[in-house]
């Protein structure tokens, strides 16, 4: 994965700037679902320290979706656990509760930004993506089929080259995002330091530690790597000198107990901005990520914002780039994303507040605001459910997108909300692996409620019409019906229609989900105008032709056939 020094053969039909974990998500979604991407870094080579740390439950579950979850989980730590300190004294320990958020991954997962991408520099290599780094993109010219760019190499030659979409997710200082003239509007705010060190201590790295001095705070976040730890420091000295000491002095300080912070691997003093676009597309341009905003890392949302940014995009490019879809779903990117950036940058400055508590009142008041807090169970659950399930990401949904057209649901989730927001646990595992295996595919799915259904109902013949007529861009399943797929599509497993009844789906009742797993529309009866009407924002090729009698067996679209497999 070296820069080859030439522009590709083949014009790309996505070029993207920047090769961080925005980027890599990007090109491997774009390019997993069959397009060219060229991908270029203006940097060297991989970066080889880690700013972001904390990858949390939703981000997790996209990771499943793109097949990489797994080299994630190992090698990083399983955190669902914050443990609060001042002065010495444990305030509380707040377990990280989902109950009210089903997730495969009811965990934060602590793990290097180096870490994570290695896993998807391996992953985007596999579908055949090398990252160009030391090719800095310097200039940028649109045209009514795509767009031409000015590249510089590390040896400061200059050529041009062009795709057909370009995504910038070339971080804070982004250039795609000043050749746009798109302003990141907002202010600085504080000066924190961030270290990677080891620590010495008594204290387990089961859980996240927020130790208040008396006039500030400081976090510790455990890694994988026994007896290593992230620390951020919301009050530090500019002074490189003796910074062990001081930490040493003040974690001790907070924890009421001897620590010994060893030779730092890495520090960073930095001052955060808290800014944001107010559109992230401009033609046939994007920003992602950092480029689109930036904030406080105190609840370590930035990465795992980004990266659900860069899978929101990539399909709605990918469908509209392969003709599947009208250029109007490529809004529907800004009308979804720019809200999450701004209701970011609003809880993250809460979180800040929160995370440095530099007023030495706090120190007087927390064990008494704390001591009600451990003490009272109703309490203490609401909190965990707030703070810790807001972190997760679980909570974000698109109940005002313009994709977001019908229905709601008495059970099961609700358009807007994700298509996993269901209890699976009690669920057969060759179940829940089937759902989540269709979640990965690359495709719309289409979800009907089978089983007392016959073969010339409507819903199974709206199902079967639109397995055979969307087929390259829309899976079609059976809930809860014979497996032999009789009553209508490829089924999926669901012998005893768990499933189908934890997704609140009746017989002839479908769900429709969206390739990033959130639901775009449900209703009680599948119909030729139901299923329009719930298409129509994407703007399909054709609508739905029904014939005057379909054969359910006639079409049978099984996972194998789609483009994740076949490529």
């Amino acid at each position: 994965m070296v820069n080859s020094g030439t522009e590709p053969a083949v014009p790309p039909q996505v070029l993207i700037a920047g090769a961080g974990p925005v980027g890599l998500t990007a090109a491997h979604e774009l390019a997993r679902r069959g397009l060219r991407v060229r991908l270029i870094d203006a940097a060297p080579g991989p970066a080889r320290t880690s700013r972001a740390v904390a990858t949390h439950p939703r981000t997790l579950e996209t990771y499943d979706q793109m097949g990489v979850v797994d080299a994630m989980l190992a090698r990083g730590r399983r955190n669902a656990a914050f443990t609060m300190y001042a002065e010495g004294r444990r305030l509380v320990r707040l377990q990280a509760d989902y109950g009210t958020m089903p997730t495969a991954y009811p965990f934060t997962l602590v793990i290097g930004q180096t870490d994570t991408e290695a896993v998807l520099r391996e992953a985007v290599a596999r579908l055949g993506v090398d990252i160009e780094w030391g090719v800095r993109l310097t200039g940028l010219d649109q045209r009514p089929d795509g767009v031409r760019v000015t590249l510089e190499d590390a040896d400061g030659a200059r050529s041009t080259a062009d795709a057909s979409w370009l995504v910038g997710c070339d971080g804070g200082h982004s250039t795609v995002r000043k050749l746009l003239g798109l302003e990141l509007a907002g202010t600085s705010s504080e000066t924190w330091m961030l270290a990677d060190v080891p620590v010495t201590m008594d204290l387990p790295p089961d859980t996240i530690y927020w130790a208040h001095t008396g006039g500030q705070a400081l976090m510790m976040v455990p890694y994988a790597r026994e007896g290593h730890w992230r620390l951020l420091d919301t009050v530090p000295d500019r002074d490189a000198e003796g910074v062990e000491e001081r930490l040493s002095a003040k974690l001790s300080k907070g924890l009421g107990r001897q620590v010994t912070v060893g030779p730092s691997e890495w520090t960073s003093v930095f001052t955060f901005q808290q800014r944001r676009v107010d559109r992230m597309r401009e033609g046939r341009v994007f920003v992602a990520g950092d480029a689109a905003h930036v904030h406080s890392p105190a609840s370590g949302q930035g990465m795992n914002t980004g990266i659900q940014e860069a899978y929101n995009l990539a399909w709605k490019l990918a469908q509209v780039e392969q003709g599947h879809a009208a250029d109007r779903l490529l809004d529907s990117y800004g009308a979804e994303r720019v809200p999450i950036g701004a209701a970011l940058l609003d809880s993250t400055r809460t979180a800040t507040v929160l995370v440095q508590l530099k007023n030495l009142l706090a120190a007087a008041v927390l064990p008494v605001v704390f001591t009600v807090v451990r003490n009272v169970t109703p309490l203490r659950r609401a909190i965990q459910r707030k703070v810790l399930g807001g972190m997760s990401g679980l909570r974000i949904g698109y109940g005002d997108s313009p994709l977001t057209t019908a229905g709601t649901a008495a059970t099961g989730p609700a358009p807007g909300g994700r298509a996993r927001a269901v209890a699976l646990d009690g669920l057969e595992p060759t179940v829940r692996e089937a759902f989540a295996r269709e979640l990965r595919d690359v495709r719309w799915s289409l979800l009907l409620g089978a089983g007392g259904t016959g073969p010339g109902d409507v819903p199974v013949g709206v199902a079967v019409t639109a397995a055979a007529q969307y087929a390259e861009w829309l899976s079609v399943r059976t809930l809860g019906g014979r497996a032999d797929g009789s009553e209508g599509p490829a089924p999926l497993a669901d012998p005893d229609a768990a499933l189908r009844t934890a997704l609140g789906l009746r017989p002839g009742a479908w769900l429709l989900v969206r390739p990033d797993g959130y639901v775009a529309a449900r209703g009680p009866v599948l119909s030729r105008t139901a299923l329009d009407r719930a298409l129509e924002p994407v703007g399909p090729s054709a609508p739905l032709a029904l014939p005057a009698r379909v054969e359910p067996r006639a079409v049978s679209v099984h996972p194998a056939t789609t483009k994740e497999h076949r490529s």
